[in-house]
């Protein structure tokens, strides 16, 4: 919800004038500022743990399984899928901040051993194919540039029979183009796919999809904790009690209230995808 982006063009520039290297180096600076973590929390995403203990379940994780999770930020979700389902998580994001919080995180908790964190592109997976049993993503696929190269590369680094899950922002019709900037992008709204296009980029990777969920009622849980928390940065800036350099409140109560619209309207929702890797 910050400016911070603007390195790479303000946040009126159209996210499609941007290169993919331009979007997700914004994208990062913006998820590991300060100002990002108080807005939204430790999670990043809808539901929190309990969606994410969701998505373990659903992946049948189990102590054997050894899994990847994608766009990982600080490792909240890795962390925990390590210390519920007793798996060994190999965490990667786009942000070094990110990659560095994160392992100091997990040393800190006694789970190094069990969650390694490391920077890397999620379109160009450094990894072996078939290195992992699961891969998860939670709501950042819509973030990637180029959806279907990452798709093909989760399934590249699965083994026979490991699974994918995703859980994102899903829209039912085009987006106002009022919301084609970097802000929007950043917010996960810009490029949000309809739940089919998800389940059409999986299956394009040679994965079959096995189960959609739709929890369309933690999104708008999640808008309404951001739009309380922003509105209380707001005042507390204008009584000087709060310093947020650099963000623009404007822009962001615009973006929270079409997100609230749009929630209502079922316009915009949130679902889970899991898919599997066929022998």
């Amino acid at each position: 919800m910050s400016n911070e982006p603007t390195a790479h063009g303000s946040s009126e520039t159209p996210a499609r004038e941007l290169s993919a290297p331009d979007i997700k180096q914004c994208c990062a600076a913006a998820y590991d500022s300060e100002i990002a973590k108080w807005l939204v929390g430790d999670t990043f995403h809808p539901g929190g743990v309990r969606l994410t203990e969701r998505l373990g379940q659903l992946l049948e994780l189990n102590p054997q399984t050894r899994i990847l999770d994608v766009a990982a930020g600080t490792g909240t979700s890795g962390i925990f899928l390590a210390k519920r389902f007793g798996c060994k998580v190999v965490g990667i994001d786009f942000s070094r901040k990110n990659v560095e919080e994160a392992n100091r995180t997990a040393l800190d908790v006694g789970l190094a051993g069990r969650a390694l964190f490391q920077w890397a592109d999620a379109e160009r997976l450094p990894f072996a194919d078939s290195s992992f049993d699961a891969v998860i993503c939670e709501c950042s696929f819509c973030l990637v540039p180029d959806k279907q190269l990452a798709a093909n590369e989760f399934a590249r680094v699965l083994a026979v029979g490991g699974q994918v899950g995703i859980s994102d922002l899903t829209r039912t019709e085009p987006l106002s183009r009022d919301l084609d900037d970097l802000f929007s992008w950043i917010a996960c709204i810009a490029d949000a796919q309809p739940l089919t296009g998800y389940v059409a980029r999986l299956s394009a990777a040679n994965l079959a999809v096995r189960i959609v969920e739709e929890h369309n009622h933690v999104l708008a849980d999640f808008v309404q904790g951001i739009r309380t928390r922003l509105l209380a940065a707001e005042v507390a800036t204008g009584l000087q009690k709060l310093v947020l350099p650099g963000v623009d409140f404007e822009a962001a109560k615009k973006l929270v209230r079409y997100a609230q619209e749009a929630t209502a309207q079922r316009k915009l929702g949130y679902a889970i995808v899991t898919a599997i890797k066929p022998a």
